[in-house]
């Protein structure tokens, strides 16, 4: 296993991050402590959940993630081997995520609720890397980094008091380091830049949206991770699995998400079908893997700390941890560019 820095603390995560979101509904709870015990033994020190998970997000199963991961933590007693990463959602018209009955937002008593009930279902008294899973406030598409901006309004709390909030928790000992998720380049600057002039935690990681059919964190958001230490956790690096080539030709895998949920809409625009068809060839030709081609792209990237990979079947999860022993050469990396600029992201 290789190690980055998380941005400029004295942690080195795994290079893989073992994302958890489909246990407590894809995925039993044993099957999570299978998948959480063979990746710390192939050198995975870096766990990704959320308050939310599993997904798709629903009342009955809210917060069961989590759940499982406490009890293989209880059951092993290894949480000093784990750098735990979770998150508290950001502004949500669900109701059953706060005890108020009303929506969620990035209040500080919202706060202070979500990571005190994260701490009980994970049993444990610390969190590593607490992050805001998606902006307060209203952004003109999910991520907050579309090819397309349409100006947005609507009720927010600051980005200046969503980190004196999360500030309280590190100085309280509940959180370690802080980070964010599905933010801008505009909001990564207003962290740090009151971080900076006030007492408040630098943010030290930012989870967005990466792959091959998704490479709008390079236009600006790339820069400013280098710049400022502020690395990126890639989350769906295989685009929810259509980079791994099992939807091609309209297949329609049994228990797969699409097959299950259909809720794969932000991956199925025309351009992106096309795009995944034109990757999948692209891997063969070279003898790989599409997967773990794609997966060794972002692996490959000079910003990225953690590359977030999940998995339903342990197969798979072997699949992908392999991807660290791929390598994007100069010649192959220059025909994944071709294909990119043929088809520019077209699925932000």
């Amino acid at each position: 296993m290789l190690y980055r820095r998380l941005g400029r603390t004295n942690l080195d995560v795994s290079l893989i991050c073992l994302g958890t979101m489909t246990w407590g509904e894809q995925n039993s709870e044993a099957e999570g402590h299978a998948q959480m015990d063979y990746a710390l033994d192939r050198g995975v020190n870096f766990f990704d959940t959320a308050e939310l998970y599993p997904v798709p997000p629903k009342a009955e199963t809210q917060g069961e993630t989590e759940r499982i991961i406490g009890s293989w933590f209880a059951a092993r007693g290894n949480r000093d081997k784990v750098i735990l990463a979770t998150k508290v959602l950001g502004r949500s018209e669900n109701t059953w995520f706060r005890e108020h009955g009303g929506q969620a937002e990035l209040t500080r008593a919202d706060i202070v609720e979500a990571v005190d009930k994260s701490l009980k279902r994970l049993r444990t008294d610390y969190i590593d890397l607490y992050q805001v899973h998606w902006p307060d406030r209203a952004v003109s598409a999910f991520g907050s980094n579309p090819t397309i901006f349409r100006p947005v309004e609507g009720p927010e709390n600051s980005i200046e008091s969503t980190l004196d909030a999360l500030g309280d928790l590190v100085r309280a000992g509940k959180v370690r380091h802080v980070g964010i998720s599905n933010e801008s380049s505009w909001g990564a600057m207003r962290y740090l830049f009151h971080a900076e002039r006030h007492d408040a935690p630098r943010v030290q990681s930012i989870q967005n949206a990466y792959s091959l059919v998704n490479r709008t964190f390079e236009v600006n958001l790339a820069e400013l991770a280098l710049r400022e230490d502020l690395g990126l956790l890639a989350y769906s690096p295989l685009a929810q699995g259509y980079l791994t080539g099992k939807y091609t030709g309209g297949a329609l895998p049994q228990g797969s998400r699409k097959q299950l949920f259909q809720r794969l809409q932000r991956y199925e625009k025309p351009p992106a079908l096309a795009a995944y068809d034109a990757y999948a060839a692209l891997a063969r030709e070279w003898g790989l893997d599409p997967a773990q081609m794609a997966l060794a792209f972002v692996n490959s990237r000079s910003f990225v700390t953690s590359n977030i990979i999940g998995a339903t079947r342990m197969e798979q999860l072997k699949t992908n941890i392999d991807s660290i022993d791929v390598t994007i050469t100069p010649e192959l990396e220059e025909q994944i560019d071709a294909i990119h600029l043929q088809y520019c992201n077209p699925a932000p």
